[in-house]
């Protein structure tokens, strides 16, 4: 894999659901989403955790085992070389399952939380819960059942994290867009402001967007494919 061209670069690699799909997690939209069949108003807001809880959180433990039956792709391992030949790259993912970490990538935002994660609302505490499908805990140690720490519908995007990816993402020199859709905002607008500070935008899905329109390059393959493409181009240019 010749990297020479981007050794230096600031790259940031967004990803959404079609990376994960590729895997074989289930996604939420589209045909056959999770929310074609379940009503995220019984399983994916605040106000559904606060009215039964135990119920909440027995469907995202159903995810944890169903996330755990995949297994990261050629395509995750191709961003794991690149962020270990490189000097700073990031991921910047809108996906909660995890398969970036299982990959042994670095660097990774993950904008709508995990699935491995949970949170005490009285304490702001964070407990990393990745060992087992199944939840080892409920209840933090004042009595608060803990939540999935996970950006719910309704939710705000934490904002910190939302400052750290405009950050990042306005100093980058490319950007690499992967199985997203570009439709949920705030992170629909993160694709607009690395064009509009110069990197080179890239798309890679096997379907057009409505962002497509934003980026220099469109790559209509899956991610493997599509992200075997840019690594064949870039070693073509270093010839």
């Amino acid at each position: 894999m010749n990297l020479n061209k981007i050794k230096n670069k600031r790259i940031v690699f967004f990803t959404g659901a079609g990376m994960s799909a590729e895997s074989g997690v289930p996604t939420y939209r589209g045909s056959g989403g999770i929310w074609n069949s379940y009503k995220w108003q019984e399983y994916a807001c605040q106000r559904a955790f606060d009215s039964n809880p135990e119920h909440v959180l027995d469907f995202h433990q159903l995810r944890r085992i169903e996330a755990l039956k995949c297994k990261p792709h050629v395509g995750h391992d191709i961003i794991t070389q690149i962020q270990n030949y490189t000097n700073n790259s990031w991921i910047v993912t809108q996906n909660i399952d995890g398969m970036h970490q299982r990959a042994k990538s670095k660097n990774i935002i993950e904008l709508h939380g995990s699935l491995w994660e949970l949170r005490c609302e009285k304490e702001m505490k964070i407990f990393t819960d990745a060992k087992k499908p199944e939840y080892a805990i409920r209840l933090c140690e004042c009595g608060t059942i803990l939540r999935p720490n996970i950006v719910w519908f309704e939710d705000s995007l934490d904002q910190n994290i939302l400052n750290n990816t405009y950050e990042i993402v306005s100093n980058c020199d490319f950007f690499i867009s992967i199985g997203t859709s570009g439709v949920v905002f705030p992170a629909a607008g993160i694709p607009k402001l690395a064009k509009s500070n110069g990197a080179l935008c890239i798309e890679i899905n096997p379907e057009n967007t409505s962002m497509s329109s934003y980026y220099d390059i469109n790559i209509r393959k899956s991610a493997t494919e599509g992200l075997k493409d840019f690594v064949e181009e870039l070693s073509k240019n270093e010839k």
